[in-house]
């Protein structure tokens, strides 16, 4: 009885070892590239700090780049969200975490216009007692939207498949 008493206690003294040892995660996940019209979209945009316990400053500006043109700035994160004037307005919401190190924002009721290029750019400055070192990522995002969702497992020789909130699934040419 003594043995298996000092053997649960050693167990509990390993986990809560191991547990207060480990921290949580921060994972790179690449952005969704397709959306389907009228419904929301998340633009994602991740970038990971190495070491949480560091105070940094976060800026995040999101910009849709029109083909042969200059970015156009369509929303800003500096301390708080700010939706800047444009087509956009109105559509976009944040879609970051407290610890800033997601970064997305939402695109409410997806258009046919809102097809093509996004860019999130993030700038940190990092906060030393000796200096103040700074980076700056960015993000591409090519966005494609759709009148209906393809969805080519779906599909058998020659069907159109009607599914969940009213889309239609279209198989793939190469499928007929």
């Amino acid at each position: 009885m003594r043995t298996r008493t000092r053997v649960i206690l050693h167990s509990l003294l390993l986990l809560v070892l191991v547990v207060q040892v480990s921290r949580p995660v921060c994972v790179d996940v690449p952005s969704e590239t397709e959306a389907v019209v009228g419904d929301p979209m998340k633009l994602t945009c991740i970038s990971c700090m190495k070491r949480e316990e560091v105070n940094a400053e976060t800026r995040v500006d999101w910009y849709y780049i029109p083909p042969d043109e200059e970015p156009i700035p369509i929303y800003l994160f500096d301390g708080q969200p700010r939706e800047l004037e444009g087509p956009w307005r109105g559509r976009l919401v944040w879609n970051g975490s407290k610890d800033l190190q997601e970064l997305s924002i939402r695109i409410l009721n997806v258009t046919m216009n809102d097809t093509g290029t996004y860019k999130c750019v993030v700038f940190r400055q990092f906060e030393f007692d000796c200096y103040s070192p700074s980076v700056t990522n960015s993000l591409v995002i090519n966005l494609v939207v759709r009148e209906e969702v393809f969805h080519p497992n779906r599909c058998g020789v020659g069907c159109v498949i009607e599914m969940e909130r009213g889309h239609t699934y279209l198989c793939h040419s190469s499928l007929l």
